[in-house]
């Protein structure tokens, strides 16, 4: 993964269905990410790829994006169980019904942050106030855990998200730029 500052994320950026996704993460890991649209997107790919590789996380954004009505915060929260029993059954879905339970429960407490903080960029800027925390990386290796990650997990969880745990936190922290590597 490139890892860097880069352009600010545009909430245009991810629409494209027929995109690469492993592509399209890889450009903007580690870029300062402020708008909720790609903050979920990049939390999406940290939950998918709880026991799997970044990149077949990242190759389903294009899938989900075309099944789950753009990966739009508000759209995807309104998913019901209709829904969901048509992605289990969607070829090319990842069909881990956990994961994809995840995304819509994970996405909804979003709502709930945005409602509490103005933002779900809000509330995640606010631990690193509005500056990104610069960590070490010994020897070239991408660390997997941080103690902000691990703080921002327990209040992810507070707040009614599931499969944020202190890895795939710090992991979302990083592609959101909230930490940057030195």
């Amino acid at each position: 993964m490139a890892i860097g500052y880069r352009i600010m994320i545009s909430p245009d950026d991810f629409d494209d269905i027929t995109a690469n996704g492993v592509k399209d993460y890889d450009a903007y890991f580690g870029t300062p990410t402020y708008d909720d649209h790609v903050l979920f997107e990049l939390l999406v790919v940290g939950i998918l790829q709880v026991g799997l590789g970044w990149r077949v996380a990242a190759s389903q954004l294009p899938v989900l994006r075309q099944h789950m009505a753009g990966l739009r915060v508000d759209a995807v929260a309104a998913l019901d169980e209709p829904d969901f029993e048509r992605l289990m059954l969607t070829p090319k879905v990842m069909h881990n019904g956990r994961k994809l339970r995840a995304i819509i429960q994970d996405v909804r407490a979003i709502q709930q942050l945005q409602d509490e903080y103005g933002s779900f960029s809000n509330y995640l800027w606010a631990f690193v106030d509005a500056t990104p925390i610069i960590m070490p990386a010994p020897d070239d290796e991408l660390p997997t855990r941080s103690p902000l990650g691990a703080r921002v997990a327990k209040d992810l969880h507070r707040h009614g998200l599931t499969f944020v745990g202190p890895v795939v936190t710090h992991m979302f922290l990083l592609a959101a730029g909230l930490i940057k590597l030195n």
